[in-house]
C-alpha cells in the first residue's frame, strides 16, 4: 500500500498542524512512496532538529536523507573511506531514480537550492 492511498482514510488526517503539513507535502511530492518509506520519512521530518524548518523543506531533507540510506550504497562508501561529499555525488543518481519511481518529479541536486538547511546526515 502506499501512502497516499493510506492517508485517503479519515484516520491520516491526526496530528498537529505541522505533521499535517508534512504529510500534505509528502502525498503531494512522492505520492507513491510505500508505506513503510513513508513512516520513516515522517519520522525524520518530525525531528526536533527539524522543527526550525518549513514542513516542505524539513520533509525533502527527510526524504533525501532516508533515500540516501536506505536505497543506495551511501553508507557503504563512507565505510570504505569516501568522503561526504564524494559518496553523495555517487549515489546522487540512484537517489532520483527511487525519487522517480515514487512519482516525485523533482530531483535531488535540487536541494542546493535550499537555503539555510543542514542536511541530516
Amino acid at each position: 500500500m502506499t501512502f497516499a492511498k493510506a492517508c485517503a482514510q479519515p484516520a491520516g488526517m491526526v496530528g498537529t498542524k505541522r505533521q499535517q503539513a508534512i504529510r500534505k507535502a509528502l502525498r503531494a511530492l512522492a505520492p507513491g512512496i510505500p508505506l513503510a518509506d513513508a513512516e520513516t520519512v515522517l519520522a525524520l521530518a518530525g525531528r526536533v532538529q527539524m522543527k526550525a524548518l518549513p514542513p516542505s523543506t524539513a520533509l525533502w531533507l527527510a526524504l533525501g536523507s532516508h533515500v540516501r540510506h536506505a536505497h543506495t550504497d551511501y553508507d557503504r562508501l563512507l565505510a570504505e573511506g569516501y568522503e561526504r561529499d564524494a559518496a553523495r555525488f555517487f549515489v546522487a543518481d540512484a537517489i532520483d531514480d527511487v525519487l522517480s519511481g515514487w512519482g516525485c518529479q523533482r530531483s535531488i541536486l535540487d536541494e542546493e537550492e535550499e537555503e539555510g538547511a543542514e542536511q541530516p546526515h
